[in-house]
């Protein structure tokens, strides 16, 4: 599968749509914040602007590894396992860690989305995509998170904007 060189996420839209050599490749459906768009530590809100893959995290784990603290617990996700713990902000299968490349805007400081621990992240199947109810992060499918993570390198840009992207809407992917 080829790389991708370039996401943009649009949070109006709830999609991920992944380039490459300027071609539209990807179109996911996404979950981003319930709070909305925001960079603040602590605001729960999915933050804007320019970001890279800072970090790979699960190569090799089983679809629907259980993370916490960026490490497996040895935990595959069932309902059972939900019932469990009801209220976890569950983090699934692989991260992709995000890094801003504003500073003041979404790097350094009290905005700093790596030392926000943003990620794009698997999460149940059970939860809606479409409808923003993650806690800043960005949610996906297990299985297109798989994929996805195969596709994107280490220092890929992220552009995350609140505009919707109806240029690419209709596009068929390549």
């Amino acid at each position: 599968m080829a790389s991708l060189d370039f996401l943009h996420i649009s949070l109006a839209d709830q999609c991920l749509y992944g380039f490459a050599q300027g071609q539209l490749r990807l179109r996911l459906e996404i979950s981003t914040a319930r709070n909305g768009a925001g960079e603040l530590n602590g605001s729960g809100c999915t933050p804007r602007g320019r970001h890279q893959v800072r970090a790979k995290i699960g190569a090799g784990l089983p679809q629907g590894a259980v993370l916490r603290g960026r490490r497996w617990t040895g935990e595959t996700w069932s309902a059972e396992l939900h019932e469990q713990f009801p209220g976890r902000d569950w983090i699934l299968t692989r991260i992709l860690w995000l890094s801003g490349c504003e500073p003041g805007v979404n790097r350094l400081g009290p905005v700093d989305t790596f030392r926000r621990y943003i990620y794009l992240h698997g999460t149940p199947d059970s939860e809606p995509m479409g409808v923003p109810l993650s806690h800043g992060c960005v949610r996906l499918r297990n299985a297109d998170l798989l994929s996805l993570f195969d596709q994107v390198p280490v220092h890929c840009p992220v552009q995350i904007d609140e505009a919707a992207c109806p240029q690419w809407a209709h596009i068929s992917v390549n």
